[in-house]
């Protein structure tokens, strides 16, 4: 009987002397100085460098993206150049973190609405030139104004060196995106000045020969560790005396699960509100997000252009991002509306075919389908096709479940014109969608300009999403780093929604309430043309990029020591996109 309960019960010997390890090294870690910080992050920007092309290479082949094709440039992308970009942010804050000096060369105004907004991107003239026309804004919570800025900004840093008291954060990773679990350690480990033990997700678990290699600067000085496992792993990790707080990236079913317990028992305790989980936790976590298509007199080449776009949105990563587009609103009478489905199937038609590659994802395709007696479907050559399902008021399933895979909703709306579209769009996404991480909003410069930009402004401000997007897809803020990332303050423990608190933040802002990105309407040289001052072509981001995997691989390396001397071959393969 013995030797059975021997064999069937888990050795986690490991994983507690990786917790001792770290017990032991936290301290240290939280009390190493500034500098110390800037030559680890240095240093692990050298040894990504050596991974790069393997972990993007290996993350394509395991993502089925065919051979040769550009889609593999989004595993640069989405995986080095968004960790290298993270390396600098970081460098930057912490060699100016002695009076929060930092914060000095970021230009600061008042909203609409009169919040404090900091604009993050761009600041640098790198940004200005390869992220051309594109602009970020975090919208600071009430209590924060200029004045008092700095006081609610890396305030982990206020405490004096040698008066910080160690800890342990597990972060339980993500298995979509690359970059996400390393963006979290960052977060703990110089934001909170954590010891971390990371638990890869079993779905890119492969990843973690690249990350121990990336990475090695903080586990060697016993301030990460990272393991491999499923659910038992993490239930053993998530309850542990070692562990002092929890981050998790994923479902909010998972989230749930880990405070509350599991089915029956996780209903109970939700309804007495007594969480098995006492630690603190924060989360990242899926919604239903929308965008919204704001009607106006858009060219052809606009149509096609915004087709491309809105095709990214819920096909980039094919279709297993927490910020895919899941709601597609529109205007119920827009003249336009039907030539822009026929533009947005015919780019998921052409683009390269790509497989359905996250687990689960046939049965959640399907049941989505039964879920309409509408859902047609558009063709994507070798790949599953789309499911498309038109959705009428009241059907709360679909306003309800993120899906997690290649399938979109449409939702119309009627209204005499654009402004009270706008407004009953937002109040849709509000009240009906589930979660509140990113909503994206399309529209034509004019018809800003016929709203009023202060007006559009004080509308945009009812939108309560982590990351407003106008004119650009959500997940650009999740790839420029200085920008946090997370639901929109105010959910619970009881109520997670799209999860607790924000990642990444490389300016380390205490109380950001959500950020607005905002990039061109055309590319370049379309949008000179028109009179927009932009030299942004095709985004590189974009699925239908032609040179992504060329620029992904260039911009990585400019992020690694930046030189005006690699430009030209950036530029010239950005144009070429």
């Amino acid at each position: 009987m013995n030797q059975i309960a021997t064999d069937i019960t888990p050795d986690f010997s490991a994983l507690d002397r990786d917790l001792e390890a770290l017990r032991s090294g936290a301290e240290a870690w939280a009390r190493t100085s500034n500098a110390e910080r800037i030559a680890v992050l240095a240093e692990i920007k050298d040894r990504l460098l050596e991974v790069a092309e393997g972990w993007a290479e290996t993350a394509a082949r395991r993502k089925l993206i065919p051979a040769g094709s550009p889609l593999a440039g989004e595993e640069w992308i989405s995986g080095p150049y968004a960790v290298m970009s993270a390396c600098n942010g970081l460098m930057q804050t912490l060699a100016g973190m002695n009076g929060k000096a930092f914060l000095d060369h970021l230009s600061k105004r008042t909203t609409a609405n009169g919040q404090l907004a900091v604009r993050v991107l761009p600041h640098s003239i790198w940004d200005r030139l390869l992220l051309s026309g594109v602009s970020a804004d975090v919208w600071m919570q009430s209590q924060v104004d200029e004045a008092n800025l700095a006081a609610h900004t890396a305030c982990a840093y206020d405490t004096p060196v040698d008066a910080r008291d160690g800890g342990v954060s597990l972060v339980l990773g993500a298995g979509n995106i690359a970059s996400i679990a390393p963006l979290d350690v960052f977060e703990k480990a110089f934001g909170a000045h954590k010891a971390v033990i990371l638990k890869m997700n079993p779905v890119n678990e492969y990843l973690t020969p690249f990350l121990e290699a990336a990475l090695k600067p903080l586990i060697e000085r016993d301030a990460l560790r990272i393991v491999k496992g499923g659910a038992e792993v993490g239930s053993y990790l998530c309850n542990h005396a070692a562990v002092d707080e929890v981050h998790i990236t994923g479902a909010a079913a998972s989230h749930d699960a880990i405070v509350w317990g599991p089915g029956e028992e996780g209903a109970k305790n939700k309804a007495a509100n007594t969480p098995k989980l006492t630690k603190p936790i924060t989360s990242e976590l899926g919604a239903v997000c929308p965008t919204i298509v704001v009607p106006g007199n858009w060219s052809e080449a606009d149509i096609k252009f915004q087709a491309e776009h809105l095709a990214t949105q819920k096909l980039h990563n094919s279709g297993f991002n927490c910020v895919a587009c899941q709601m597609l609103v529109l205007p119920k009478s827009w003249g336009q509306k039907d030539a822009l489905i026929d533009a947005i199937r015919g780019v998921m038609r052409d683009m390269d075919a790509r497989q359905a590659y996250y687990p689960g994802a046939a049965d959640r395709m399907a049941g989505f389908a039964d879920q309409s007696a509408n859902a047609t479907s558009f063709d994507r050559g070798e790949a599953p096709a789309l499911i498309f399902a038109p959705v009428n008021e009241g059907e709360n399933w679909f306003t309800q479940n993120e899906v997690f895979a290649p399938a979109l909703s449409t939702f119309e709306i009627e209204a005499e014109d654009a402004e009270t579209y706008l407004i009953e769009a937002i109040r849709y996404a509000n009240e009906t969608l589930h979660g509140t991480l990113g909503a994206n909003i399309v529209i034509h410069p004019r018809t800003i300009r016929q709203i009023g930009r202060k007006r559009f402004e004080e509308i945009i401000a009812d939108l309560h999403y982590g990351t407003i997007a106008v004119n650009a897809w959500t997940g650009l803020a999740f790839l420029a780093t200085a920008c946090p990332w997370g639901a929109f303050p105010g959910h619970t423990l009881d109520d997670v929604g799209s999860g607790i608190g924000f990642a990444h933040n490389t300016f380390m802002f205490d109380k950001p309430e959500r950020v607005v990105v905002t990039a061109p309407w055309r590319p370049f040289p379309r949008g000179v043309l028109s009179g927009q001052f932009t030299l942004l072509p095709r985004p590189p981001w974009f699925v239908t990029n032609r040179r992504q995997h060329v620029v992904g691989r260039l911009l990585t390396h400019f992020q690694h020591k930046p030189s005006w001397l690699k430009l030209p071959r950036i530029f010239a393969n950005a144009l070429r996109g």
